[in-house]
């Protein structure tokens, strides 16, 4: 079942304490994509300049991604973002952002994107996510992203995102920020009750809790030694979890736990090296094995 994604396509320039990278191919919506085309096609929404290479739109293309609507503003320069991990790879200082036409992204979605059934809203302006939501056609599920930045400066807004949302995705410090409570239990439960139906609370290296009205658990993080590049690492856990539930064409809880599992898995891979170069070179077969390890992993 095709799933619709909204959100940044960039170009990012990461500097961790062992190497960097410049200007390679990044963004909320591309990892997002990226991760979920291991399970079903996506219907990627973003906006590029005219810098955009075109070798990034094939990549996409090649794993069933349709990019009609990357929308390329003639003139215009892409998304950048340019940043530097300290030497505990959890946490990141942004040396430099440079919005170009990501600054006036408003989304217009080709008319067969209007009927997904599965719509992921990436991070971005809760303004510009429910100008996404009018254009939709009666979606079965529809999940947001959302950040800091927002909880801030648009707050009142958020607060209407979620009155039309199913679920919502977001970090521990967000979470926390959000309802100004420590306590993530208490913090993930209060969320839900402005409005999501459920609400997932990513943790990076701690893995991910989950809130439902009936349900709460955690998942822990899949123990790989080889963290390289933890940039688009939420975004590639949100894609394997949406790209499953897409794949299933159901969000029953039982689905859910297993797209949370395959999210996290997903996420794992994309931490291993650079960008998507990591992602470039494993298929399905390899995240179900590192399922098959997980499941054992968990089992006692």
């Amino acid at each position: 079942m095709p799933l619709v994604v909204v959100g940044s396509v960039a170009l990012d320039s990461v500097e961790t304490p062992t190497d960097s990278r410049a200007n390679v191919l990044g963004g909320s919506a591309v990892f997002f994509s990226y991760a979920a085309s291991y399970f079903t096609g996506v219907n990627l929404v973003g906006v590029v300049g005219e810098d955009w290479p075109d070798e990034h739109t094939r990549l996409l293309n090649d794993r069933r991604i349709d990019t009609s609507g990357l929308h390329v503003i003639p003139g215009g320069e892409t998304f950048r973002w340019r940043g530097k991990y300290l030497p505990n790879m959890n946490d990141r200082e942004t040396l430099e952002v440079h919005l170009n036409v990501f600054e006036e992204f408003d989304p217009v979605l080709p008319e067969e994107y209007r009927r997904g059934k599965f719509l992921f809203l990436a991070n971005g302006s809760p303004v510009v996510q429910m100008k996404v939501l009018d254009q939709m056609v009666a979606p079965t599920l529809t999940v947001a992203d959302t950040m800091d930045l927002w909880i801030e400066m648009q707050h009142d807004e958020l607060m209407q995102l979620f009155q039309r949302v199913d679920g919502l995705v977001l970090n521990d410090a967000e979470a926390k920020m959000l309802t100004d409570d420590e306590n993530l239990v208490r913090a993930g439960h209060a969320i839900r009750r402005m409005g999501p139906k459920f609400v997932v609370i990513k943790k990076g290296e701690h893995g991910a809790m989950f809130f439902s009205e009936h349900e709460t658990y955690v998942m822990p993080a899949y123990p790989t030694p080889d963290v390289i590049d933890p940039t688009g690492a939420g975004d590639s856990f949100a894609g394997g979890m949406m790209g499953y539930l897409a794949e299933k064409d159901t969000f029953d809880p039982v689905t859910l736990k297993e797209a949370m599992a395959y999210g996290t898995l997903v996420a794992s891979f994309t931490v291993e090296d650079f960008s998507l170069d990591r992602m470039k070179n494993i298929r399905r077969e390899d995240v179900d094995r590192r399922m098959e390890d997980y499941r054992r992993m968990l089992s006692f």
